[in-house]
């Protein structure tokens, strides 16, 4: 391509937030393709191997979990205090209820919310609040709208977590977070049922993008951490503790009203 070429960023000038988020994703997308042959190679191997080894169920034991490339929750929270301090997190607070306090567990209807302004909760993201009367499943989100961030926060009330990252974060560290999480839960246990992993990009509002200097925000009921940047071992050690029920052996930390209930 040549320098003249219209389509290509200007090198000599700083891109814009919209380059930058469109940037990122373009770059997130071509790891998350590398990430999905990766596993398509090893899920063929596995079959193969199964095949030519005798006892399937045996040799399926053996088989690393989620695959020998990432870390085991063990190594993960063997790291996390580290970790926190390199990406620059502060510690897990306590977030106050929104004001009125009676109104914290507020439900606002289904479907297409429309609900209080982001700029409404006491907390970006939100920690608490009113929230829609359905749930938002666990899983890795490319996109969320309103409405599903409304429906996060019922979540949290029923105990899950998210881990929030800003979308013009480095993809290969959002590409770590995607790969550990989008598992099945036979795969590994690192808590992945009650987790959601999502962008946090709502326009139109200033809370809608997460506060300068904030690449990562990890968010239970009344719970937040956030770190200046993404990474992996810091997220699962929120996770797995603030999840309910939480995973690695570990004590329920958080304070849930409905915890365990279905997300």
């Amino acid at each position: 391509m040549s320098d003249d070429d219209p389509g290509r960023p200007d090198q000599g000038r700083r891109l814009t937030k919209t380059e930058r988020k469109e940037q990122a994703r373009r770059e997130r997308e071509e790891l998350q393709r590398r990430l999905a042959s990766k596993r398509r190679a090893r899920t063929l191997g596995i079959t193969v191997g199964a095949v030519v080894i005798a006892g399937i169920v045996a040799a399926a034991t053996l088989l690393p979990s989620g695959g020998g490339d990432l870390p085991s929750p063990d190594q993960l929270l063997q790291r996390a205090t580290s970790a926190a301090d390199a990406a620059g997190c502060g510690d897990a607070t306590t977030t106050p209820p929104v004001d009125p306090p009676d109104e914290d567990r507020t439900h606002i209807g289904g479907g297409d919310i429309a609900g209080p302004p982001l700029s409404a909760y006491p907390t970006t993201p939100p920690a608490s609040g009113p929230h829609a009367d359905v749930t938002l499943p666990a899983g890795v989100y490319d996109t969320m709208t309103m409405s599903d961030l409304y429906r996060s926060i019922h979540s949290f009330e029923h105990g899950a977590s998210v881990i929030w990252y800003d979308p013009t974060a480095p993809a290969e560290k959002v590409a770590q977070l995607i790969e550990f999480y989008d598992r099945r839960l036979q795969d590994a246990e690192v808590g992945q049922d009650r987790v959601i992993v999502a962008p946090y990009d709502f326009p139109g509002d200033a809370a809608g993008i997460l506060p300068d200097g904030t690449e990562m925000a990890l968010v239970a009921w009344h719970r937040l951490q956030t770190c200046a940047s993404v990474d992996l071992a810091v997220a699962f050690d929120f996770t797995s503790q603030y999840s309910f029920p939480t995973t690695a052996g570990r004590d329920y930390q958080g304070e849930a009203p409905e915890p365990g209930a279905a997300i």
